[in-house]
Formats: structure tokens, sequence, C-alpha cells
């Protein structure tokens, strides 16, 4: 009996809170707040948690369908169909939609060149026909021959059978030449279609300039004596 009160006393002296979880824990934090292991977990702001270092390498990951480039340009890809549609339908149109500008005087010049050809032949040969026309018929009113010589020139002087004959030759040249340039107005014209859609294809095709020579001593075999003899390989790589 005396020793419960003894330690009833005793129990008095303390404050009422000192045993419990609370008062240990914060006589433990104010008295060994400097031993205490420290925590690697770190509870950081999120702003601060969700920023990115200043040091991070980026990657970019594009979709397939992306229209847009590193630059924030659409690159240019033409189409090979509109380019031939666009040649087709006028010749040099095919060459502006790739953005081969410097090849439109060269086809502009090249028609303009072919067509003044055809037209000066074509009026060469018309003339030579009449004039073949009046010399071959028997009707005396008909002497438009008479206009590729010197008004001073008397008709009656003139031999019927040497003029047929020159006629007749030189409207074959005039005609000759005539369906010549166009045949080549027409070949230009599909060389421009082939052209623009050559271009169109190949817009984007990757030529290296860097070319490569490897050199290999080689040993190879006579057929005639079968004798070893020393050569030399090379392989051009591109």
């Amino acid at each position: 009996m005396r020793l419960f009160a003894i330690t009833l006393s005793l129990l008095l002296l303390f404050p009422f809170d000192y045993f419990t979880p609370k008062a240990g824990a914060q006589e433990l934090t104010d008295s060994e707040t400097a031993a205490l292991p420290t925590d690697s977990t770190q509870y950081l702001d999120l702003e601060l948690a969700l920023r990115e270092p200043a040091d991070t390498v980026q990657t970019i990951v594009e979709a397939d369908d992306y229209p847009y480039g590193l630059d924030g340009k659409i690159p240019f890809n033409p189409s090979p169909e509109r380019a031939v549609w666009l040649s087709a339908l006028c010749p040099g149109l095919g060459q502006i939609y790739n953005r081969r500008y410097w090849k439109l005087p060269i086809v502009v010049g090249g028609f303009m060149g072919l067509a003044y050809a055809t037209n000066w032949n074509n009026t060469q040969y018309q003339d030579y026909v009449q004039a073949y026309r009046d010399v071959t018929d028997s009707d005396p009113s008909t002497n438009s021959y008479m206009d590729f010589f010197p008004p001073t020139t008397s008709e009656s002087s003139l031999d019927k059978s040497w003029l047929t004959q020159t006629f007749k030759s030189k409207k074959d040249y005039f005609r000759r030449n005539r369906d010549l340039c166009i045949i080549c107005l027409v070949a230009l014209y599909l060389v421009c279609i082939l052209d623009a859609y050559v271009d169109a294809s190949m817009a984007h095709f990757d030529i290296s300039p860097s070319l490569s020579l490897e050199l290999a001593p080689a040993l190879m075999i006579e057929r005639t004596s079968s004798k070893p003899s020393l050569g030399l390989t090379w392989a051009l790589n591109f």
C-alpha cells in the first residue's frame, strides 16, 4: 500500500500528457533533430516537379501525316500527276509548278521558234503550190509564178518545163520542212510533259555528292598460260 502511494505521488509530479505519443514526439524533435537521419524523399510543389531541366535533350516525334517541318514551314512536295496534267494543259506550267523557273525560257523559246519556222515554211509551200498549179494549167490568165521574177522579165522568155520542175522541187522541200517542224513541236510538247513528271518524282531524291573509290590488289590467272599474275581491282561507290 505504501509502494502504491509513492508511485502515485511520482506520477502527479509530471504533466498529464508527458507519456502520450504527441508529447514524446515533440520532445524528441526539439532535442534530437540534428541526430536524426534525413529522409531522401522530398515533396516539391507541383509546378516545380513538372518543370523540365534546362539541360534535358528534347526528342521531337512527328506523325506521318504532319505537314510542317522543323522550321514551321510546309516542305515543298510536288505531285507527279499534277505536274503532268499542268504540263499537258499548257507547256511550261509543269515546270512552274515544280519551281524550275529557269526552264521556262527554254520551253517558250523552243515553241516560239518552231511555231515561226512552221508558219514560214507553210507560207512558202503555199506560194510554190499555187505557182506550180498555174504553170501546169492551160489558162494563160493564171500566172502567179511571175511574182517570183523581176517585173522586167518576159513570160515568153521562160522555159515552162524548167519552171514546172523547179516549182515542184521547191514545194516538196518546204512541205517537208513544215512537216518536220510540226513533228518537232509535238516532240517538244511530249518532252515538256516527261520533264515535268521526272522533276516532280525526283524532287526529294537523295543524291550524295561524295564518291568513294576502293582499290585492292588482286591475283589473276591468265587463261593461255595458266600462270598467276598480280593485278589491281577498283570499285566506285556512289
